[in-house]
């Protein structure tokens, strides 16, 4: 679906209003939802794909998915925590996943970012380089 210039200004708007203090709040998006479907203005299908659009991006950004090949022990969580609200800020979600494929080293991904730093993921290099 193609979105107007002026939908996408009216979801900025709305996402904005959803911000405080930096982070999404769950009940102002709920809230603007609600209006949207209340008062459904012109194009309001199109407003809804971009705010739902730009949730979706503020929720992955906020969201880290450490892997590692063994259990981590709870000193070393909180080191990694810690790394990673000092690059990406407070409030950041972080997920501990338990992966044996990646054989050994961890593989944390925020957003658009990973940082791969297992042995399966430099196997795979090294079988790209081939």
């Amino acid at each position: 679906m193609k979105v107007s210039k002026q939908a996408r200004r009216e979801a900025k708007a709305l996402f904005r209003g959803c911000l405080r203090d930096g982070a999404l709040d769950e009940g102002r998006v709920k809230a603007s939802v609600q209006w949207l479907l209340e008062r459904k203005p012109r194009g309001y299908l199109a407003i809804a794909a971009h705010f739902q659009r730009l949730v979706k991006l503020e929720l992955e950004r906020r969201t880290a998915r450490v892997e590692s090949a063994t259990p981590l022990a709870p000193e070393l969580q909180a080191g990694i925590q810690t790394q990673l609200s000092r690059l990406y800020g407070a409030g950041l979600n972080i997920n501990f996943v338990h992966n044996p494929a990646l054989i050994g080293g961890l593989r944390v991904k925020v957003a658009s970012d990973v940082y791969d730093g297992s042995i399966q993921g430099r196997l795979n290099q090294l079988a790209a380089s081939f």
